[in-house]
C-alpha cells in the first residue's frame, strides 16, 4: 500500500488534514447548522458563528462608505470564501471582500484571492477573536497576497490597517482610534473619517 503523505503546515489539534478533508467537513457543517461557517486558518479549524447586529451595522456603513469613494471597486459582504495562506491551501471567509464587482462570478465556494485588493474583519465577541483576527487571519491574508487587511477591532476601538503583504506577514501596520481619519495605501488610496463608530458597539 502507497503511503499517505499530509502537508504538516495543514496540522490541527486532531492531526493533520487535508484541504480537500476541509472542505468537505465545511460543506456538511454549514449545511447542517443555520448561521455557522468553517475556516482552516493555519492548520486550525476555525468556526465563525452568527454575527451580532452592530457586527453587520458596520459593514453596511463599510459598504456604503467605500462605494462613491472607489466606484471600480465594491465591498462584497456575502461570505465568500477565499483560499489564503502559505500555498493558499487556507480557507477563510472575510466579512468584507474589496475587489472589482465581478470578481467572484463564477468563481464557486473558494476564490483565488487574485483581485482582492482588502480583506475586512470585525472583532466579535467571543473567546477566539484574539487568535482568529489579531493573529492568524492577517498572517494568511498576507501570505495569499492581499494588498491591504483592514481589521475593525471593536474592542480595542481602534482600525488597524495592515499593507505590505509577504511570506512573514503584513510589513506595515497603522492604527487609528475611532473617530479619527484611517488612510488606506495603494491601491485603495482613500481616506476616510470613521466618527460614526463611535456609536455602533463596543
Amino acid at each position: 500500500m502507497t503511503a499517505v503523505h499530509r502537508d504538516p503546515a495543514l496540522a490541527s489539534e486532531d492531526g493533520p488534514i487535508f484541504t480537500t478533508e476541509f472542505e468537505s467537513i465545511a460543506r456538511a457543517v454549514e449545511r447542517e447548522t443555520e448561521g455557522v461557517q468553517v475556516e482552516l486558518i493555519g492548520g486550525r479549524l476555525g468556526v465563525k458563528r452568527v454575527p451580532d447586529g452592530d457586527h453587520g451595522r458596520i459593514l453596511n456603513w463599510l459598504l456604503l462608505l467605500l462605494l462613491p469613494l472607489n466606484p471600480e471597486l465594491f465591498l462584497h459582504v456575502i461570505g465568500q470564501g477565499l483560499a489564503v495562506g502559505s500555498c493558499r491551501k487556507g480557507r477563510a471567509r472575510p466579512d468584507g471582500i474589496l475587489a472589482p464587482p465581478d470578481s467572484f462570478a463564477g468563481a464557486g465556494e473558494w476564490a483565488s484571492p487574485d483581485a482582492v485588493v482588502m480583506a475586512v474583519e470585525v472583532t466579535s465577541h467571543d473567546s477566539d477573536t484574539n487568535q482568529r483576527d489579531r493573529i492568524e487571519k492577517p498572517l494568511a491574508y498576507a501570505q495569499a497576497g492581499i494588498p491591504i487587511y483592514l481589521l475593525i477591532d471593536r474592542e480595542a476601538g481602534k482600525i488597524v490597517v495592515h499593507s505590505q503583504p509577504d511570506e512573514d506577514g503584513y510589513q506595515d501596520l497603522h492604527r487609528y482610534p475611532f473617530g479619527s481619519a484611517v488612510s488606506l495605501p495603494k491601491p485603495v488610496s482613500i481616506t476616510f473619517d470613521t466618527e460614526s463608530l463611535k456609536d455602533m458597539g463596543d
